[in-house]
């Protein structure tokens, strides 16, 4: 099948990649030149993990490109895949103007039926405004669909080739055939597609996410409350996961949620029930937990070392909101180095991925090491914001002897407390007693 996707952004570029592997001819349009000739020659925006040898083989054999010109490839495809960013407003909004323009772009350059799906996460009944703008405008006749994305980033490329579901939100028998015959590939092992109206489909996004912020708020709630009443969150994590109607998936304390996804779809889905005059108090906590939660590792610090860090120098491993990204929007890495300079403190930083992100955002206000143990040279703590596996398993006695202090600050809570313990560290964790 030929197909176009409208973005050139993360999930532009793994949606385009991934049907490319499976056997169709994609053209991939963006409006940046420069990122489309850097990508022309597998130079990717992005870093995610085994995407970069993909988008070379697929270029390589010929069912991946890239383009600035909408107008051809729309004109020799079957089918669009909007997937143009929806950044926060000021008032918390998505904002889906780049959806809106991708959509009239479209229809005006059809040359026979199509169907335009969106992948872009957007507000209930976009998809319905959408369909009305580009029918007025389109010579031939379309159908617009919604396709929500459920990719991790980290993990983007298995998501999207075995999902767990497929969503097709659609008001149109036709459409939803398209979409069913592209999809099957994806969906051999039995995991369904599901179809249901493009308002519930839109829905379903913002719904799934806002769950999975709620179970992280809920645990890192649960985990102050253990240091509060002298409890091991690592005890009660377990025997709550335990339950089959809990599961484990996302009950990791820690400080708190980032990303491109969460704390954007959060915030709009609750201006969304607000203007549709729902209370969702449940939500609008989940977020307040999750901005306190993001302060707290600076508040610890300011604690045992005082409320002026002037002359303080601090290491920070782990910068991305997650592992296995470069990506540091809204990450709590962010948030606790902005407070820590405000206070007067130096900063040490290294990331296996996010460095070139993070000299983005603070210039030469931090430094930056390409080596961990490098950073930890001469400061007076170690800060873990992100849990890459390469942090796991330190040389501690190295650690250690670097630190002007043997003081940890732990916001992944990826250590053992006894076993610092022994080695006369003073650590501090989420939900358990300092050692």
């Amino acid at each position: 099948m030929n197909i176009t996707v409208v973005g050139a952004g993360y999930v532009g570029l793994v949606t385009a990649t991934c049907f490319a592997e499976s056997g169709n001819e994609v053209v991939c349009v963006d409006i940046d030149r420069e990122r489309i000739t850097k990508l022309k020659a597998a130079e990717l925006p992005i870093y995610e993990p085994g995407l970069r040898e993909l988008v070379a083989r697929n270029l390589k054999e010929g069912r991946l490109s890239f383009s600035t010109d909408l107008d051809f490839a729309v004109a020799q495809s079957a089918i669009s895949f909007i997937a143009a960013g929806t950044p926060a407003a000021a008032t918390g909004e998505a904002d889906v103007s780049a959806v809106f323009q991708a959509g009239e772009a479209i229809a005006k350059a059809l040359t026979g039926y199509h169907v335009a799906a969106v992948k872009s996460t957007v507000p209930v009944g976009t998809c319905e405004r959408l369909g009305e703008l580009m029918r007025r405008l389109a010579p031939y006749e379309c159908d617009v669909c919604s396709c929500p994305e459920f990719l991790k980033e980290g993990s983007a490329v298995e998501d999207f080739t075995r999902p767990d579901r497929i969503i097709i939100g659609s008001a149109s028998a036709r459409a939803t055939a398209v979409l069913k015959e592209l999809y099957a590939p994806f969906v051999r092992t039995g995991n369904p597609i599901l179809v249901m109206a493009p308002q519930s489909a839109e829905l379903t996004k913002y719904a799934s996410n806002a769950m999975l912020a709620v179970r992280v708020s809920f645990i890192n709630a649960i985990a102050n409350l253990c240091e509060a009443v002298d409890a091991e969150i690592s005890d009660v994590r377990l025997g709550i996961a335990s339950d089959r109607r809990i599961g484990p998936q996302f009950l990791f304390p820690g400080i708190g949620y980032g990303g491109s996804c969460f704390p954007k779809d959060v915030r709009a889905l609750i201006r969304t029930a607000d203007a549709q005059g729902v209370r969702f108090e449940m939500l609008k906590a989940a977020e307040e937990i999750n901005q306190r939660q993001r302060a707290l590792m600076a508040e610890r610090i300011k604690a045992h070392f005082g409320q002026d860090l002037s002359g303080r120098t601090f290491a920070v491993w782990g910068l991305a909101f997650k592992p296995r990204t470069d990506d540091m929007r809204e990450a709590p890495s962010v948030t606790i180095i902005q407070r820590l300079l405000e206070a007067g403190a130096a900063l040490k930083v290294h990331d296996p991925e996010a460095m070139s992100t993070a000299r983005r955002i603070f210039g030469d206000r931090i430094s930056y090491y390409e080596r961990n143990y490098d950073a930890v040279e001469g400061a007076d703590a170690l800060l873990i914001c992100t849990e890459w596996n390469e942090f796991r398993h330190p040389n501690f006695q190295r650690v250690r002897a670097a630190l002007k202090q043997p003081v940890i600050f732990d916001g992944r809570n990826l250590y053992d407390p006894e076993l610092l313990k022994r080695l006369n560290f003073r650590y501090y964790s989420i939900g358990r007693r300092p050692v």
